[in-house]
């Protein structure tokens, strides 16, 4: 009698007062269960199984004193444990649903609301609209009035705006918008370029999942940071840096006469000490993507081979390049054991028949983006540097796609060139590591 008392004043769905209402240290998913269990499951739905006043099957069930017992039991197991329950911390934010309560200024929780929505004076134009039963038809021929159907016209105007409401409304929840504390701990992270990128990526995200944006967004991201590695590595390569050390100490000391070139007379010096105690202390930048693709100390990456070490010295990736910043013969690093690297270099052996050609930097375009090896091996299957720098370009494309194999067949498919020829280029990627066999 309690729980339908409750459920009179309180409303269904407020179990925890109506838990508070009956007392005897029920709580609310007791009560919920208890009300599901008896009224909605019950075979004379919206009545209880034993309705009527003559069922006895409940006290013959279980007597008075078993019951009272049972009862004198929970109430002292409850009260025990909230006894020995810790002490709740004090409230730091009103439970009240209102915008000025919650960290989101203008947002209600508890409606799922905002206090400003999307087309606020939407429900302006149809407030004072009024629809009876029987208006809008003319008697005589049936058909509706030109006042109905402007009416039907503003009310599906008024629909969209609400159907556009809901849509925005979405997207803030899906994309976890309102966790604005962990979105700006995030954007730290980033770097002022990452976080424009980012930016000009928002628009896409009412077209796809949270997942899908963050891997979305994280591919541009890692795009970008890896053609400002390249563009890096490019400047690098033209100044004859042949590793990365080197670079990273170029870059430093690239810093440094940038800072010494600043004039620093008496004025100037007055006048740059009166700006740095005037202006507020900057952001400190976060490391760009792209400088970690660029030190030194690489991440592991392995190489395709059999026993997947090549390439690899206690976990770090290294090459022997020359001075003038070329790979030495284009080949691959393998340790052996705890001796000194070697270099297996890719020499390519002449092909029976076919006369070798004579490319130099005068009568060959591109002949300078070869190492001595490639060079050697364009003269083998007499091949000008460009169109070998086309076949190499697909040959590792097609290999992207299979893990970085390829089969012998697909290689020479790629080449349309002689079969000797294009097996020779394939043997010579091979050994160079670039490839493994499929």
């Amino acid at each position: 009698m309690l729980l339908l008392e409750g459920a009179e004043i309180y409303g269904l769905g407020s179990w925890a007062d109506i838990a508070d209402h009956i007392g005897g240290f029920r709580n609310k998913d007791e009560v919920r269960d208890h009300y599901l269990k008896v009224y909605v499951d019950s075979p004379r739905f919206p009545l209880p199984k034993r309705c009527s006043p003559h069922d006895t099957e409940l006290a013959n069930q279980i007597s008075r004193e078993d019951f009272q017992a049972k009862k004198k039991r929970r109430i002292e197991s409850r009260k025990h444990a909230q006894q020995s329950a810790p002490a709740l911390q004090p409230k730091t934010k009103p439970t009240a649903s209102v915008p000025s309560c919650h960290e989101i200024q203008g947002y209600m929780p508890g409606r799922l609301e905002f206090e400003t929505e999307y087309a606020n004076e939407a429900e302006e134009a149809v407030q004072l609209m009024q629809f009876d039963p029987g208006d809008g038809l003319n008697p005589r021929t049936g058909e509706l009035e030109p006042e109905m159907e402007l009416k039907l016209t503003v009310m599906d105007i008024y629909n969209c705006r609400l159907t556009q409401r809901v849509d925005r409304k979405k997207v803030v929840f899906e994309h976890i918008l309102l966790e604005y504390r962990e979105n700006i701990k995030t954007e730290k992270k980033r770097t002022k370029e990452e976080r424009d990128l980012v930016n000009r990526a928002k628009p896409f995200a009412r077209m796809v999942n949270h997942d899908d944006f963050e891997n979305f967004t994280q591919g541009l991201v890692d795009e970008f940071n890896l053609r400002q590695a390249i563009t890096q590595l490019q400047e690098w390569r033209s100044l004859r840096i042949g590793d990365l050390r080197s670079g990273e100490k170029y870059e430093h000391e690239k810093s440094q006469r940038v800072q010494r070139a600043i004039p620093m007379g008496s004025m100037d010096r007055e006048r740059l000490a009166t700006s740095q105690r005037n202006k507020a202390a900057q952001q400190i930048e976060p490391p760009s993507g792209a400088a970690s693709l660029v030190a030194p100390e690489l991440p592991i990456r392995s190489a395709a081979s059999p026993n997947g070490t090549n390439g690899m010295v206690n976990g770090d990736y290294k090459e022997h390049r020359a001075p003038n910043g070329q790979a030495n013969g284009g080949g691959i690093v393998v340790a052996n054991g705890s001796g000194p690297l070697t270099r297996h270099k890719a020499n390519p052996q002449p092909i029976s028949g076919v006369a070798t050609l004579s490319l130099s930097q005068e009568n060959a375009p591109d002949f300078h983006l070869l190492t001595p090896e490639e060079a050697k091996l364009c003269e083998v299957v007499r091949l000008q540097p460009k169109p070998y720098l086309m076949i190499k370009e697909q040959i590792l494309k097609e290999a992207l796609k299979g893990n970085g194999t390829l089969k012998k067949k697909q290689a020479k498919e790629i080449c349309r060139l002689d079969s000797q020829k294009g097996g020779r280029i394939f043997e010579f990627f091979i050994n160079s590591g670039w490839l493994g066999k499929a």
